[in-house]
């Protein structure tokens, strides 16, 4: 890749063609297909933190694609590793087993305290359905006269896009569209998002609200219906809401309690993501499910996993004929390419020390980030480790979102400064945090330019939510 500011872009016939076949072949994902044909945005190449397109301008992207390019882009490690395996193996069904696949799962086994047994699919809602799925079963067989199937979860959350990940979900603009979702298999409490704690109340004193809501409810719904309960250890789509300290402990404490399975999503924080390798490794709790995706191969390849606890997998153990086994196949899952892709970009993860580097940067960021609440518009500001949100707000007092016009403006005119940022998923009532999740090879020089653009940026925009 060249030089910041000289990258040299293909012929202007050859972009052309490229945006042309898109737009008369391609269903995207998310995006207007309107604003595309406006707006065509082809990335041609990446190295680091920065991503080029087919003009030849750069940008540095503080999102690490969809929150996952954790150890940067333009890693030839990983394609040498991907083409090696390619040759000797591409593909063979995980009914059998292979030699990536299982030294992947020695791996994540290992990271994860080494008395779990994993299971591969190709996608974060995949791991997080296949989730759902042993928790079901594993309390059929160990409660054969109660039918435990619900999963207790939040508003604001996000686990995925199949249907029962949305529905476990608590994002409204993300399955409104496609409602009604499952009857009552997935029930919602209140999330610890403590800038609008749901309850009015403060993080210093609340005694954690949320968990007890979370308490009545298994206790409403009755624990012997109550399969599992899932949580994010932070939640991304609602704008990286950081948890209460003991949050997550009081929440593990409580599914001993009744008897439920502690099913962590861990698809975005995981990998490095929140300072730890995994984010529920700070509240130092044991989950029974753990759900990864994105930073186990920093999106190289798609490569997903859903690990579960000894103590669970044994469930699952027994002749042929008592039909113990896990019912759930997947075609991609164990996929030998991926796998040993997925093997060597946590090698590289442990070797250049990648989560204490998040903490660290991490740390940094959220200093800077501060310095933004100098301007009124800026609500709040949270983050763990390389994984921020900056909450933009029409006034303090009430807390007033800002309007999702200013919002879009505001990630459209930094990304014309050439800094690529998120936003929070929403809700039907929110979208107006400003989200932050870069690869973990990030420089401080990138973190300065960062919040720079920020600082630029938003008294620019802002202002305009008020006229």
């Amino acid at each position: 890749m060249t030089e910041p500011g000289s990258a040299v872009a293909p012929p202007a016939e050859t972009r052309a063609v490229v945006v042309r076949r898109d737009l008369d072949n391609v269903l995207h994902p998310v995006v207007a297909h309107r604003q595309l044909e406006a707006e065509p945005l082809v990335i041609v190449e990446g190295k680091g933190s920065t991503v080029v397109d087919a003009d030849g301008t750069q940008y540095l992207d503080a999102m690490a694609g969809l929150w996952c390019v954790n150890i940067g882009y333009g890693r030839d490690e990983l394609a040498d590793v991907a083409a090696a395996q390619m040759r000797a193996l591409p593909y063979y069904p995980h009914t059998a087993m292979n030699a990536p696949a299982a030294a992947l799962a020695e791996r994540v086994n290992g990271l994860l305290g080494g008395d779990n047994h994993v299971y591969f699919v190709a996608s974060g809602s995949e791991a997080n359905e296949a989730g759902f799925k042993i928790a079901r079963q594993y309390m059929r067989h160990e409660h054969p006269g109660h039918a435990r199937y619900k999963t207790i979860s939040r508003y604001l959350g996000y686990h995925g896009t199949t249907l029962a990940t949305l529905a476990a979900g608590g994002m409204g603009d993300r399955k409104m569209k496609f409602e009604p979702l499952s009857g009552n298999d997935f029930v919602h409490v209140a999330p610890p998002y403590c800038y609008r704690c749901p309850f009015g109340l403060e993080p210093t004193s609340c005694e954690l609200a949320c968990v007890k809501n979370m308490e009545t409810t298994i206790q409403g719904e009755g624990p012997e219906t109550v399969a599992e309960v899932i949580i994010e250890p932070v939640m991304s789509a609602v704008g990286v809401a950081v948890p209460p300290d003991g949050y997550l402990p009081a929440v593990a404490d409580l599914c001993r309690k009744h008897g439920v399975l502690l099913h962590v999503d861990e698809v975005i924080n995981g990998f490095g993501r929140t300072g730890k390798m995994f984010a529920h490794e700070h509240a130092g709790i044991k989950p029974d499910i753990v759900t990864v995706a994105k930073g186990i191969s920093s999106a190289y390849l798609p490569m997903a996993a859903t690990v579960v606890r000894n103590t669970v997998f044994q469930s699952f153990l027994g002749d042929p004929s008592e039909n113990r086994q896990v019912m759930q196949v997947n075609t991609y899952g164990g996929h030998p390419v991926a796998a040993a892709v997925a093997l060597r970009n946590i090698e590289i993860m442990l070797q250049e020390n990648l989560a204490q580097r998040s903490a660290e940067n991490g740390a940094y960021l959220l200093d800077g980030l501060k310095t933004l609440l100098r301007h009124p518009w800026v609500g709040d500001v949270r983050g763990k480790g390389l994984y921020a949100g900056v909450e933009l707000v029409v006034d303090r007092a009430s807390k007033a979102v800002m309007p999702a016009p200013q919002i879009k403006r505001l990630v459209e005119r930094c990304q014309e400064r050439g800094v690529i940022v998120g936003r929070s998923g929403g809700g039907r009532h929110l979208g107006n945090t400003l989200v932050l999740a870069p690869p973990l090879v990030l420089t401080r020089a990138e973190i300065d330019r960062i919040v720079s653009v920020l600082d630029q940026t938003i008294p620019e925009i802002c202002p305009e939510a008020g006229r």
